[in-house]
């Protein structure tokens, strides 16, 4: 069966505050399962770890039962593969500050425009520091669709990385990102992939993807401020990470600089826990799908992602023509109704004679939750020539939403031009 919402929210404390929250890209509510994980954990197994009593044993059965449901989400083929940090972009500054370390300054890096900055920057900065060259891809602005016709220009034998997005947080759109990951292996290039925004939007299989690096932050995906990275085996085995000298060895460990955020594991164990019972609910349609190359959990949360992406898909359908009805009102990215499946629901706009601030500021009065500005997709913006007139106002659904939380949306924006456009 379908997604049905009113079940589904009611599992979400925060959803009862009659609140719409259209901030998914910036922040996702959490649902009971986490909160009660997190709970049990500060309870009855607060601890470091390598400890010789039980609650530090529990600590280490707990990380590696997080460590195994994030490999089910990702299909992983093993949990060891799984790195955990405090979020997205300090583990991509780690480890392009390790992969700095097999540069010469005769190598190339290739990044894109339409990424979030925590998986461009740090590119670049690698780069100055060892001197090698950066060469960025540009996206269409009249549809903010990467230029694939400049990465072939820009690969070449002497390109070591290739720094992708599988979705931009900015506009919404979905990477060819299997494609790239071709094309980057074909000239013998590594490539890193932000899952970020994709992430509570749509299935991810990493071994189909044949990625290097794939890192994605888990309070995007119904749980608390937590960043994970999948990498290949080989990788984390021969990789040397700046670590303190006593630390393990080993990956994933070795990777994990620090004691890290225990309850935060805990709490991402829920969120996948969560997501499966979502998948066993709500996604038997999809079992034919998957069924004959997944089992178990990571066929439920292949379950759960082809519903919640099918659930979306119909949202957009009717988000995107609802604001361009509004008069003044511009979105830019993919609007057209038969490229839904080259989006997610994310879309951003500018109305004529409001700054995205006012908007978002207006619509927080009336209990709308939106953001506003470049949220770090400063070349998005930047491109867009709106970083100096305040960027643009973003609306993020995600499964929890509901279409009468559109019609609330819509009404408010209306209610905002009308009330502008009176001298």
């Amino acid at each position: 069966m379908p997604i049905n919402t009113t079940p589904l929210r009611a599992e979400f404390p925060a959803l009862s505050s009659g609140r719409a929250y259209l901030d998914g890209p910036g922040w996702t509510q959490v649902p009971r399962q986490v909160i009660d994980r997190m709970v049990d954990y500060l309870i009855d197994k607060n601890a470091n770890t390598g400890g010789a009593f039980a609650t530090s044993q529990a600590s280490d059965a707990l990380i590696l039962e997080a460590r195994s449901a994030l490999a089910d989400f990702l299909n992983a083929p093993d949990p060891g593969q799984i790195v955990f940090g405090p979020n997205m972009t300090s583990l991509t500054l780690s480890f392009s500050r390790t992969l700095a370390l097999e540069l010469k300054p005769e190598d190339e890096i290739v990044v894109t425009r339409l990424d979030h900055n925590a998986n461009v920057s740090p590119w670049m900065l690698i780069a100055r520091d060892r001197g090698c060259t950066v060469r960025q891809v540009d996206f269409d602005v009249e549809d903010c669709t990467l230029r694939l016709d400049q990465l072939d220009q820009c690969l070449n034998e002497r390109t070591k990385l290739v720094a992708v997005g599988y979705a931009s947080n900015a506009v919404g759109t979905i990477n060819p990102v299997p494609e790239i990951i071709r094309k980057a292996h074909r000239v013998g290039a590594l490539c890193y992939v932000d899952a970020v925004h994709y992430a509570p939007h749509g299935p991810i299989d990493v071994q189909a993807l044949d990625c290097d690096f794939l890192v994605l932050s888990v309070y995007k995906i119904f749980g608390p401020h937590l960043g994970v990275l999948y990498s290949r085996k080989d990788l984390l085995a021969q990789l040397r990470p700046y670590k303190v000298r006593p630390a393990s060895d080993l990956p994933p460990e070795k990777f994990e600089t620090g004691t890290q955020n225990h309850e935060g594991i805990a709490g991402a164990l829920g969120a996948i826990e969560y997501l499966a019972r979502v998948g066993e609910r709500f996604g038997s349609e999809h079992a034919e799908r998957y069924g004959a190359q997944f089992s178990g959990r990571r066929l439920l949360l292949k379950q759960a992602m082809g519903a919640v992406r099918a659930y979306e898909s119909e949202l957009t359908r009717v988000l995107l023509p609802a604001l361009e009805s509004i008069e003044g009102l511009r979105i830019y990215g993919i609007t057209d109704s038969r490229a839904l499946d080259r989006r997610t629901p994310t879309v951003s706009f500018t109305l004529q004679g409001l700054s995205p601030q006012r908007v978002a500021e207006e619509l927080a009065q009336e209990g709308i939750f939106v953001w506003y500005g470049n949220y770090y997709a400063l070349d998005v913006t930047e491109r867009l020539d709106l970083e100096k007139s305040g960027g643009m106002v973003r609306v993020g659904l995600v499964h929890y939403n509901t279409l009468s939380e559109i019609e609330r949306l819509v009404a408010g924006l209306q209610r905002i031009s009308a009330k502008a456009a009176i001298p």
